[in-house]
């Protein structure tokens, strides 16, 4: 039977991330991932921005994440050549009332370390954006937008050049808690094989939870549930009348249907909640009408027969709808008792800019 110090479970960028880190802290890496290549969920199909930290409950995972991982990032993407730009954001309250809730985030955001935030009256905000209406507005310098492929393969280069492996295809079927550390069934192409790791880190996202439940010797009540909340993505034709991105007041479940721009400076709206059962990928265009509804109220001249559909995306929620959202969750030895053992748990967004935060909590968790 084969034998690795550390098998990480899913190659997407918090996997990666995580894989990077310890291999190059010494320790010899395996990457399992069951599909054909890196990031093929949530890592790839999601807005591409480099999050400020401003909307995350104070002293939450979450916010610490994003906002020290926010700082590693920029310094990374500098360092590796990855493409990415400090584009900012306009976060647009459509009425009084909202303006209101304007004031809440702000002082979440302060709450978080992020002091850089500028409140823009009516005007100020037209005169940035003048195809915004907006009665007030937040502006956030530091938010910015990313290759995110790019930042995988970077993620990857890095781990490799420091001995990591990736194994790609191979699918984990069941776990075992041993005296000698942890014995993986895996299946690669209908082939199946048995490996032992001193140590496991659990970096599945969407897969997460269902691989924690098969973990023979895991307390099954330290395992959260699973609920998939997908988000869809219309683009838009033409020019957009942007220059950063514009963010309405956040809903249930989401930051709210706004438009980010690509490195190219191509628009796409959403993405919006939908809750569901399962891996369905599949755009509805029916939701084509309440891409218009919702972009109209901050976006009133949006013009009809401008939106296509684009892609979707799924967020890996360990609280359902109606529940408060639920923090990222790190769950290692003192939380579960299993030596060897991290849990990463709902790591949604803003875990792209968390990624090289998110690692090092890890390594703290193993040491």
């Amino acid at each position: 039977m084969d034998i690795a110090d550390v098998v990480v479970v899913g190659a997407g960028v918090v996997g990666l991330a995580v894989a990077r880190a310890l291999a190059r802290a010494g320790r010899e890496v395996v990457v399992i991932e069951r599909e054909e290549a890196i990031g093929t969920h949530t890592s790839s199909r999601n807005s591409e921005v480099i999050h400020a930290g401003i909307y995350y409950p104070a002293n939450s995972l979450k916010a610490w994440a994003c906002v020290r991982g926010k700082e590693l990032l920029y310094d990374y993407c500098a360092s590796h050549g990855v493409p990415h730009r400090r584009i900012t954001k306009m976060i647009a309250a459509a009425s009084q009332t909202q303006a209101l809730e304007l004031e809440s985030i702000q002082a979440r955001a302060l709450a978080n370390g992020v002091d850089d935030l500028q409140w823009l009256d009516a005007k100020q905000a037209g005169a940035l954006e003048p195809a915004v209406g907006a009665h007030a507005a937040l502006l956030s310098p530091s938010t910015g937008i990313i290759d995110s492929h790019a930042l995988m393969l970077a993620y990857q280069g890095d781990a490799e050049d420091a001995g990591a492996m990736l194994a790609l295809h191979s699918r984990v079927e069941r776990v075992e808690v041993t005296a000698q550390g942890f014995k993986l069934n895996i299946d690669t192409l209908g082939e199946p094989f048995d490996l032992m790791a001193n140590t496991l880190i659990n970096a599945a996202g969407l897969f997460a939870p269902q691989l924690a439940a098969m973990i023979d010797g895991l307390a099954q009540d330290t395992v959260p549930g699973a609920w998939f909340a997908k988000g869809n993505y219309f683009t838009m034709t033409g020019r957009a009348p942007f220059s950063r991105l514009i963010y309405p007041i956040p809903e249930p479940g989401g930051l709210g249907v706004h438009v980010t721009l690509d490195l190219g400076g191509n628009a796409r709206f959403g993405p919006d909640v939908q809750w569901q059962e399962g891996l369905d990928y599949a755009l509805d265009p029916n939701r084509e009408q309440h891409f218009y509804e919702a972009v109209r109220t901050w976006y009133p001249k949006l013009p009809d027969g401008c939106l296509q559909p684009g892609y979707t995306g799924i967020r890996p929620k360990i609280s359902g709808p109606g529940e408060p959202a639920a923090d990222f969750v790190i769950s290692g030895p003192e939380q579960h008792g299993v030596p060897g053992l991290v849990n990463m748990f709902g790591i949604e967004s803003p875990g792209l800019t968390a990624s090289l935060a998110l690692a090092e909590q890890v390594s703290d968790c193993l040491r």
